[in-house]
C-alpha cells in the first residue's frame, strides 16, 4: 500500500515538478522538512511546516524565520540564504555535517570550530534591538526594557510556569506532583535566579546546539534553525548553548571566557557583570528543563496501548539526573527514587488519555 502523501510532502512534489527531486523528511521535532532540488537549477531549497499538534515549550520572539535570515544578511556570517520559489520564501539548504554527527571525543570540538562560535557571538552582540527591523510576535509591553536582565529572565520563568506547566497540567498534572513538582517551585525559582547585573540587549539564537551547527566541505561552520531567535540578554545565549553543548569541564570555562572577550571587545556593556550571572542563568536552564523533559520522556514510552517497557530504566535515569541537577534552583525537598519515578510514569502511561498519546505520535516525541 502507498504511503499517505502529507500536505507539505505534496506540495513538495509540485513545487519540483517531475524533474526535480524531493529528500525527506529529514530528522526534526518540531517541522516535517523535506529538501528540494529545483529542476534546471544548482540551488537545493528546504520546505518544512509545523507538525501538527506539535507541543512548543519555547518562546517565540519573531514572525518569521525568513524574514529575520533576510535582514540578518551581511550582519550575520554562514546563515541560511533565501530563495524565492513561485512566491514562496525559502531557505537554501546547506551541504555539509552537523557538530552531533562528529565523533569527537567527549564532547569536545577543535579549535576551529570552537573559534567560529566565538566569532558568531561576537556578530550576534552587534545586532541590537534599535537596528533590527523585523516584524516581532510579542506586543511592546510584553518585552523587558533594554537592559533589564532580571525582567527578561522572569519573562521566560513566567512562559515556563503559564505555557509549559500550568498549560499541561490537565494531561500531566498528575505525573507532575507524583513526582514532587508542585506550584511553589517557581517561587524558588525565581528567588533563587533573581540579582542578574544590567547588560545592553543584543540579538540572541537561543538555540545553538550541536545539531544546529553545519560543518560544511570547506570546514566553514554555519548556523541553522533561528525560529527561536530573540532579542535579550546575551549571556542567556551563552548559557543556553553551554547547556546543551554539555562541554567537558575546561572547554566550557575556555568558551565562557572567550565570549566574554569577543562580547567586551564590541559592546563593553553586554558583557557586564557575566562572571556572577552566568550560573544563576544556568540553573534557570536546568529548572526549565525537569518540565519539559518530564512530558518528553513519558510521551516518549507509549507503544500503541502500552508501555514500552524498553525504554523505561534509561527514562527513570534520565529524570533523576534532571531532577538532582535543578534540586537547587527549584528548591526541591527530596529527589524521588528510581522506584518512584518508574511508578509514577508507568501509572501516568496507564491512565493517561489516548489523545494525549496520538498527539505525541505526530509530534515525533
Amino acid at each position: 500500500m502507498t504511503p499517505q502523501l502529507t500536505g507539505v510532502r505534496r506540495r513538495a512534489a509540485e513545487l519540483v515538478g517531475e524533474s526535480g527531486v524531493v529528500d525527506g523528511p529529514l530528522e526534526g521535532y518540531h517541522h516535517e522538512t523535506y529538501v528540494l532540488t529545483m529542476p534546471g537549477k544548482t540551488r537545493i531549497v528546504k520546505l518544512r511546516e509545523p507538525r501538527e499538534r506539535i507541543l512548543w515549550f519555547d518562546r517565540r520572539c519573531f514572525r518569521s524565520e525568513e524574514a529575520l535570515l533576510r535582514a540578518l544578511d551581511g550582519r550575520i556570517s554562514r546563515i541560511p540564504v533565501i530563495h524565492e520559489v513561485e512566491g514562496m520564501a525559502l531557505q537554501v539548504f546547506i551541504e555539509g555535517r552537523t557538530l552531533k554527527s562528529r565523533t569527537w571525543d567527549d564532547r569536545w570540538v577543535p579549535d576551529a570550530v570552537h573559534g567560529q562560535i566565538v566569532d558568531l557571538f561576537r556578530e550576534l552582540a552587534q545586532v541590537t534591538p534599535n537596528t533590527l527591523k523585523v516584524e516581532r510576535s510579542c506586543e511592546v509591553e510584553d518585552r523587558a526594557e533594554d537592559g533589564d536582565c532580571d525582567d527578561f529572565l522572569d519573562r521566560l520563568i513566567v512562559f515556563v510556569e503559564k505555557q509549559v506547566y500550568e498549560k499541561n497540567s490537565p494531561d500531566f498534572g498528575r505525573l507532575f506532583t507524583d513526582l514532587g513538582l508542585h506550584p511553589d517551585a517557581f517561587v524558588q525559582l525565581r528567588k533563587n535566579v533573581s540579582g542578574l547585573t544590567r547588560r545592553d540587549f543584543s540579538l540572541l539564537h537561543a538555540d545553538l546546539h550541536r545539531e544546529n551547527f553545519v560543518l560544511d566541505p570547506l570546514n566553514q561552520l554555519w548556523s541553522i534553525d533561528w525560529e527561536l531567535a530573540m532579542l535579550g540578554d546575551p549571556l542567556y545565549d551563552l548559557a543556553t548553548h553551554l547547556y546543551l553543548m554539555s562541554y567537558p569541564a575546561d572547554q566550557e570555562r575556555r568558551m565562557a571566557e572567550d565570549w566574554a572577550r569577543a562580547v567586551r571587545g564590541v559592546r563593553p556593556r553586554s558583557a557586564r557583570g557575566w562572571a556572577d550571572d552566568l550560573d544563576r542563568i544556568l540553573a534557570f536552564k536546568r529548572a526549565q528543563s525537569v518540565f519539559t523533559d518530564v512530558i518528553r520522556l513519558s510521551l516518549s514510552l507509549r507503544d500503541g496501548s502500552n508501555i514500552h517497557e524498553a525504554r523505561l530504566p534509561a527514562a527513570v535515569r534520565k529524570l533523576q539526573t534532571i531532577m538532582t541537577a535543578a534540586a537547587e534552583p527549584l528548591g526541591l525537598a527530596e529527589i524521588p527514587s528510581g522506584y518512584r519515578i518508574a511508578e509514577a510514569l508507568v501509572r501516568w502511561v496507564n491512565t493517561a488519555a489516548p489523545a494525549v498519546h496520538e498527539g505525541a505520535v505526530a509530534s515525533g516525541a
